[in-house]
């Protein structure tokens, strides 16, 4: 076991500096790596105990290596600045990081007090008042901001779908698992917390610092391997200067791609927009903004660009993003992401059809389409067709 947390302590520290050195999502690998670090040094205690070194050297007693109750907010801000590669740190936020520093400046006083003044600081304080105080603190602070990052990033996967054409990189879903397993932990904490509140049971069923081991490892591991994210600028609507209220995302059926049978937006509809959008609905017709965006995608071939976002057809056509984005939702009845997809598919099946089909290959034509991606084409194709491609026989 001592060996086992001491690699683990070396992995993190080694991984938290190639992050904060590496060149893409800077800001967030800098927060994370901050969070590897806060979670080695709670490892650290757990070498210190089970390799016997508190007992050997009765100067490690409070070391200053307590930053636990950093963990929810370093964690919560390493989701808000990944996807949002325009993140800037504000003094405001500074609030979030007051109990972490009230923590660390308990630890670094008690550092340079006599071991008589530690000892009777653990008899009559710490054990009794503080240290509660400050594992409910970290369990408390961990399940709030879990639960912040886990709607952050539920709101982050809508609108990835209604910006980019291209999402299996970006789905951050690994980070979703991450998060469970941090709060699977949390679960195990409530257990330590049980056990010592109401049977005094100190440190015999404490598997929190193995656990923080493994998610320490895996953060290290996939935290490396993050897609570059920069082109991901995700604002949630009720932190911008307008205030309004997030679009729900409309549902999505997996149907035979018919995009020109899809009826204009209702009156209903119209109403859930932003001034600024209705007025420029109200210059230009929804229809011909609909015929405006087919036009883009399927005349200008825009959906063969395996890569195309919302940001780069507003390039193109000339319109809003935002107004572009409520006609595909509204009026075509599908996000983004579903739409662009829709017409590299129907592109597919054309290409089956044609007498020249067998010459190419069946990747050869999805790449061609505007998939960059087997494993995206095949279950974006099932999707679409409620069948593999390897199944499908052109009528």
């Amino acid at each position: 076991m001592t060996v086992s947390l001491f690699a683990v302590i070396a992995q993190a520290l080694f991984a938290a500096g190639l992050l904060a050195a590496a060149p893409i999502n800077q800001v967030s690998n800098r927060f994370l790596a901050l969070l590897m670090v806060a979670i080695a040094l709670w490892v650290l205690d757990g070498f210190f105990r089970v390799s016997g070194l508190y007992g050997q050297n009765t100067g490690l007693y409070f070391s200053p290596i307590y930053y636990s109750l950093a963990f929810g907010p370093l964690l919560y801000f390493y989701v808000r600045s990944l996807v949002n590669h325009g993140f800037r740190w504000r003094a405001l936020y500074g609030w979030h990081f007051a109990p972490v520093l009230a923590q660390a400046g308990l630890y670094w006083w008690l550092r340079f007090q006599p071991y008589a003044v530690r000892n009777d600081f653990w008899q009559q304080v710490h054990r009794p008042f503080t240290y509660r105080l400050e594992f409910l603190g970290t369990w408390v602070s961990l399940m709030g901001y879990l639960f912040l990052s886990l709607h952050l990033l539920r709101q982050y996967s809508y609108w990835l779908e209604d910006n980019f054409s291209e999402v299996s990189r970006l789905r951050l879903r690994w980070l979703r698992w991450l998060l469970m397993l941090l709060a699977f932990v949390s679960g195990q904490w409530l257990v330590e917390l049980v056990l010592r509140e109401f049977f005094d049971v100190y440190y015999r069923y404490d598997y929190s610092t193995e656990l923080l081991g493994v998610v320490v490892f895996v953060i290290g591991v996939v935290g490396l391997r993050q897609a570059d994210m920069r082109a991901v600028h995700f604002i949630p609507e009720a932190e911008t200067d307008s205030g309004t209220a997030a679009t729900t995302k409309p549902a999505f059926t997996a149907a035979p791609f018919v995009a020109s049978a899809v009826p204009p937006p209702a009156e209903a509809e119209l109403k859930k927009i932003p001034a600024s959008v209705e007025a420029a609905i109200s210059v230009q017709p929804d229809a011909l903004i609909m015929e405006c965006i087919r036009r883009a995608l399927v005349d200008d071939k825009l959906y063969q660009n395996p890569t195309l976002t919302l940001a780069e057809l507003a390039a193109h056509t000339g319109l809003a993003p935002r107004l572009i984005s409520f006609t595909v939702n509204a009026g075509f009845g599908r996000s983004f992401n579903d739409l662009v997809n829709g017409y590299r598919v129907a592109e597919v099946q054309r290409r089956l059809a044609s007498p020249d089909a067998r010459r190419f290959t069946l990747l050869g034509i999805a790449f061609e389409s505007g998939f960059n991606s087997k494993t995206t084409f095949n279950r974006i194709f099932k999707q679409v067709t409620g069948m593999a491609p390897r199944d499908y026989k052109p009528g």
